[in-house]
């Protein structure tokens, strides 16, 4: 794991001190004292690889404390392999540090990318550590298995399958209102769902046997629905009115003037890291029916019945 020679202090004894006992004794980390590490092959399996970034005043709020600004770079990974019904087991990590971001600060990130990273059992495999005048820029990239030829894709969902989505919808973007101050979130639910959004890694199983395409949801639900209608080549109808909703979401739905607009901000805030999937049939369980694949190319969404036109249908990068 290459340090930057601009780092403050001694970089590579900081690096032994905090990111060392994230490896996890895994052999082909080599304690990090290599460039490069080694990950063995497991018979009857594919390797996934993911990569997400996060960077300060985009995807957390300017002054996070950092041990969550790591648990959250590593939530946002896992959140992809499990869209794509992996296991995580390792990661490779990048990170930023700017002007300011002193020895304390980065001994709380690494605090926070190890309480998370036990959590999930997950090996800090390597990667490299910089300076930088800012923001704050990190990003990981994940590593999961899954047996042979039975990777979720966002392309094969076929017309006439059910879409679904797991948990709640809306309240990962309530949450970022919540700590805009925009919105009250009296005891911190809200905010705390943006904060440290949960890998649906559980779905594995039930992604296996009955998803035909899937994604996570972070760009927002129309976005990310529209993914998978794109990579399979197919239309999707979306009913808002079926919104599976946390009991804050729906309090706060209940206070809008304006039903259907708050609905598609629901539906396109992002951030909820949930998983959206095509299956044949009813949906499994955790999951809940919002709507069906149709012919076509394009993603039509409807509240109370009628098609409502949604011009930004979530979080766009560019």
């Amino acid at each position: 794991m290459p340090a930057d020679k601009t780092a403050n202090g001694d970089e590579f004894s900081e690096i032994a001190r905090l990111f060392r006992p994230l490896t996890g004794g895994a052999p082909g980390a080599f304690d990090l004292l290599d460039d490069a590490a080694v990950v063995p092959q497991w018979p009857g399996f594919d390797l996934v690889v993911t990569k997400d970034a996060i960077v300060e005043g985009v995807h957390f709020p300017v002054g996070e404390a950092p041990d969550l600004i790591a648990r959250k770079l590593v939530r946002v990974n896992l959140s992809d392999l499990a869209a794509k019904a992996a296991d995580p087991f390792g990661c490779f990590l990048a990170v930023a540090w700017p002007r300011g971001f002193g020895a304390a600060e980065r001994e709380a990130f690494a605090a926070g990318l190890g309480e998370d990273l036990r959590a999930f059992g997950v090996d800090l495999l390597g990667g490299d550590t910089v300076s930088t005048p800012g923001p704050f820029t990190a990003s990981l990239t994940a590593l999961g298995w899954v047996p042979a030829d039975r990777m979720v894709r966002r392309a094969g969902a076929q017309v006439g399958d059910t879409i679904a989505v797991s948990g709640t919808i809306g309240d990962g973007g309530l949450g970022l209102a919540a700590l805009t101050g925009e919105i009250a979130d009296p005891d911190g639910w809200l905010a705390g769902r943006y904060r440290l959004p949960t890998p649906r890694l559980e779905l594995r199983d039930a992604l296996r046997t009955r998803a035909k395409a899937a994604a996570d949801v972070s760009d927002g639900l129309v976005a990310d629905a529209g993914h998978i209608a794109e990579a399979s080549g197919v239309g999707l109808r979306l009913d808002l009115d079926r919104l599976p909703l946390s009991a804050a979401a729906r309090g706060w739905l209940d206070g809008q003037p304006d039903r259907t607009a708050a609905l598609v901000r629901l539906a396109t805030g992002g951030d909820d890291y949930e998983v959206v999937c095509a299956v044949s049939g009813d949906p499994p369980k955790d999951f809940t029916a919002i709507g069906e694949v149709v012919a076509g190319a394009r993603v039509e969404v409807r509240v109370e019945g009628r098609k409502t036109d949604v011009v930004h249908k979530g979080w766009r990068h560019l």
